[in-house]
């Protein structure tokens, strides 16, 4: 066995070659699912994706580590992973830090998108895979194998304004375009992500808007209790726990219920949970589906994995952007005018006073996502794998 491989329960048939077409010759599809591992939301993006191509019938492997790792585990046991490195950024403590401490961990990034090129081409040869899924992992190309691309970010909001964001654009387009396809989470009309999915200029290979992605099923709504509030924490260190602390602090003072799950799958260590107060390191899609639908409010992140489950679910939000993350912030204010959730910044997060706001503002209901449009997206992608 492969010592970058962990866990195996697939029939490997060694009869297939990597380059020319058709590929399958009649076998099932294997494909490669690789998420980012900035945050959870990369990987929880994914999960729908690998629902769809096990409905196909594909062979869908996996790779990642950490907290990412953990989680897609746990929603799909059964799954091959292959160990991949992960970018590991981290951010300042300091929204003007984190422009300065991305810049300086940028030739770092560029080592790290090399060497999973570099893994990629050596797993492909070991493993023999049909197609790749990147959800944002730029090294995850191949020559001779079609290779996706998953970003909501084809403009990447920039604090040194429209040149920065134009350079920036450019640098990213430089990536995408190495790929076979661009999947892009969100509707053609009634946009989620507004201009960061929506750019002036469209990278050069073919892109398709397969609809927001969420691992919740909506179903049935369950009764929401008015006094009950859900914490959801990601995000890379140290602001994940600046936030934590914050709204530890904060919830003392509140007279009601509250659930906090603290977005470390991989956490051994637990916070006490009281009467009034329960923590979870993690939880699973349809745990956290019921908490989020019988709480009054949703206080998270405006990760944009985030803003796509919490529109799944129509669910009214009390929205945190990363201090200095660029895209966070764009997201929260631009769903905060049109009234899709309040905006808070961290500085200023007060949980009383937000509750207060929360409770004055006319919710406007999130865009109604067409389920088809991934399933359509995904079959012609593994279609297309055995087309001559």
């Amino acid at each position: 066995m492969s010592p970058g491989i962990k866990k195996n329960n697939t029939n490997q048939p060694q009869d297939r070659k990597i380059g020319g077409k058709p590929r399958l010759s009649g076998k099932k599809a294997r494909i490669l699912v690789a998420p980012l591992d900035w945050g959870l939301g990369h990987a929880t993006r994914c999960i729908p994706i690998i629902r769809e191509l096990l409905v196909l019938d594909c062979e869908v492997w996996l790779a990642g580590e950490a907290a990412q790792e953990a989680l897609l585990r746990e929603e799909f046991p059964g799954l091959p992973f292959l160990h991949l490195d992960g970018y590991r950024v981290r951010y300042a403590a300091s929204a003007t830090g984190l422009f300065w401490q991305m810049l300086l961990q940028a030739p770092k990034l560029l080592r790290i998108i090399k060497k999973e090129h570099t893994w990629l081409k050596k797993m492909a040869a070991e493993h023999n895979f049909d197609g790749i899924i990147s959800d944002n992992r730029f090294g995850l190309y191949h020559k001779e194998i079609p290779s996706v691309f998953i970003t909501h970010q084809l403009t990447i909001k920039s604090p040194l304004g429209k040149w920065g964001e134009r350079l920036l654009q450019k640098r990213n387009y430089s990536y995408i375009n190495r790929f076979s396809e661009c999947w892009i989470p969100d509707e053609t009309t009634d946009w989620l992500a507004g201009t960061l999915s929506h750019p002036g200029k469209m990278p050069r290979i073919p892109s398709k808007y397969i609809g927001a992605l969420s691992r919740f099923r909506r179903k049935e709504k369950s009764r929401e209790n008015s006094k009950h509030l859900l914490f959801i924490l990601s995000g890379p260190e140290p602001q994940r726990s600046m936030l934590e602390d914050k709204i530890i602090h904060e919830i003392a003072h509140y007279n009601g219920t509250a659930t906090i799950v603290r977005g470390l799958p991989s956490e051994k260590k637990l916070l006490p949970s009281t009467n009034m107060i329960c923590f979870y390191n993690h939880l699973r899609a349809e745990e956290l589906e019921k908490e989020i639908l019988q709480s009054a409010y949703v206080i998270s992140r405006s990760g944009y994995s985030t803003v796509m489950d919490m529109a799944s679910l129509q669910k009214k939000t009390i929205l945190i952007p990363t201090p200095g993350q660029t895209e966070q912030e764009y997201l929260a204010v631009y769903l905060s005018a049109k009234k899709m959730t309040l905006y808070i910044s961290q500085k200023k997060f007060s949980l009383l006073t937000a509750l207060a706001e929360a409770n004055t503002l006319s919710y406007q209901p999130f865009p109604v996502n067409n389920p088809d449009r991934l399933k359509e997206t995904v079959s012609s992608f593994i279609q297309s794998l055995s087309s001559p």
